[in-house]
């Protein structure tokens, strides 16, 4: 069982929904990605998903976009980015995803990657633009590293059984149609998806909701909507642009905590 499964298990044993956490590697600057990942950590979040930044991230927002472009003008690359998450994994056992798009790991090799990553401390992988029908290669690669694809509230429910029995760690339910960012409003058509996709895996694998999340009372909707997890992001990036390196931790910490208050059942 690696970190994912049972960070998932042990929060069902205390009645309780992930908050999963996303920044990007290297924004603005590593000590910045060092003092954010503490403040989630001692702010309460159950997984954090760390995004390595690319030249053209199609699933993302303006938000997510700016930190992945600053990030690379900041020198962020892939050995620098296995280091830091070597640094991080000796100071937390937290489950760690990384979140970035599938020509960096084609080019870079995917059982190369995947085998560096998974030495480095990665639990899992999200690659937003990976389709089931081009992931053969990418699976054969992964072996006990989790690979979490995203579904939307309009995927069929053929096609949502076809990537759930691909998919590992946990389902990753994109609440609006579109981009990243966070917004104002949750839909009725995104509730709605949650329950049919809970109802169809019927526990087969978590569930976790994102895109557009930012307040706790957003948290508070999706978990009390059925979600097992709740993704944040954006939300996080504003808040490291906006705050001084010194207040950084100890912000993102509050923050933090007051999301995952309302994942407690």
């Amino acid at each position: 069982m690696n970190r994912i499964k049972e960070k998932f298990a042990e929060l069902e044993s205390k009645n309780q929904k992930a908050l999963i956490s996303y920044i990007m590697a290297g924004f603005p600057n590593q000590k910045a990605t060092m003092s954010a990942v503490r403040g989630l950590v001692s702010g309460g979040a159950d997984i954090i998903e760390l995004g390595f930044p690319f030249s053209d991230p199609l699933a993302d927002g303006h938000v997510i976009q700016n930190a992945s472009t600053a990030s690379l003008q900041h020198g962020t690359k892939i050995a620098g980015f296995f280091d830091m998450v070597k640094k991080i994994r000796a100071e937390t056992d937290i489950p760690l995803v990384l979140m970035t798009y599938t020509n960096i790991l084609y080019h870079y090799g995917y059982a190369k990657f995947i085998a560096k990553a998974r030495h480095a401390g990665i639990d899992g992988f999200i690659l937003p633009d990976m389709s089931i029908e081009e992931s053969k290669e990418y699976l054969k690669a992964a072996n006990d590293v989790d690979t979490i694809f995203l579904i939307s509230p309009n995927t069929s429910k053929s096609r949502v059984q076809k990537i759930a029995r691909v998919s590992s760690g946990f389902l990753y339910l994109v609440a609006v149609f579109g981009t990243t960012g966070a917004r104002t409003g949750i839909k009725r058509y995104t509730l709605d998806a949650i329950k049919q996709v809970k109802g169809q895996t019927r526990g087969m694998i978590p569930v976790g909701v994102g895109f557009g999340v930012s307040t706790p009372e957003d948290v508070k909707r999706y978990v009390r909507a059925g979600a097992d997890a709740v993704i944040v992001g954006s939300a996080y990036l504003r808040l490291i642009k906006d705050t001084r390196q010194d207040k950084l931790q100890s912000k993102i910490a509050s923050y933090t905590h007051s999301l995952k208050k309302q994942t407690i059942l």
